[in-house]
């Protein structure tokens, strides 16, 4: 896929040398400077929503989050340790104050700690993932910061919008994945029935003959 991409970019850039070569190296220079403003830009919004986090942790707001969403998360992710339960609802709580940044390393904790010591996911590291990627933001403070940044008069209104498309997406999520893991379940317990079936025949064979 690298390769594919760096083939693209070559070919655009010859193109463009062929084209406008003039305005060749004036457009790299500003995709240059465009590319490290936003990355300026981005710095800094996790900066501040990171030293919030940190501020949560010192006065305990994190594990008055946790108390507030263990029954959920309990009730979802049934049989994981409470390590792995304190991970999952603060990835959570980072996801829904729009913090994907500060949520990414969360969410790592949290699949480390869900592990079955196999190389499959599990159902609970699948429903985790599905959450994680739909999750619902009350603030979404990256997309806020970069309508900010671009000049955006009311950067604010996506709230609403970003808050309905999220719950329908992660309650979509949930419910598409508990029926995925109730077939797999189903699925496993028919194959590890499949080869005991001789077996039991040939016992109902010879209790018959008794």
């Amino acid at each position: 896929m690298n390769f594919v991409f760096a083939i693209m970019i070559l070919v655009a850039l010859v193109m463009l040398i062929i084209v406008s070569p003039e305005s060749a190296f004036s457009i790299m220079i500003g995709g240059a400077s465009s590319a490290l403003k936003l990355a300026f830009t981005l710095i800094a919004i996790y900066a501040i929503w990171l030293s919030v986090l940190s501020l949560m942790e010192g006065i305990g707001l994190n594990r008055a989050m946790n108390r507030l969403f263990r029954p959920i998360t309990k009730r979802l992710f049934k049989g994981e340790s409470d390590l792995a339960l304190e991970y999952i609802t603060l990835n959570f709580s980072a996801n829904l104050l729009g913090m994907g940044g500060a949520a990414t390393p969360l969410g790592i904790k949290a699949m480390e700690c869900m592990q079955d010591g196999s190389e499959k996911a599990t159902d609970n590291m699948i429903l985790f993932m599905v959450i994680n990627s739909t999750s619902i933001q009350l603030i979404p403070a990256t997309i806020i910061g970069l309508r900010a940044a671009a000049g955006s008069n009311s950067a604010s209104d996506i709230i609403l919008p970003s808050l309905l498309a999220t719950i329908i997406s992660t309650v979509t999520g949930v419910i598409l994945a508990k029926i995925c893991a109730k077939f797999r379940r189903k699925e496993k317990k028919a194959e590890e029935q499949e080869p005991r079936a001789p077996l039991f025949r040939q016992f109902e064979r010879r209790s018959v003959k008794k």
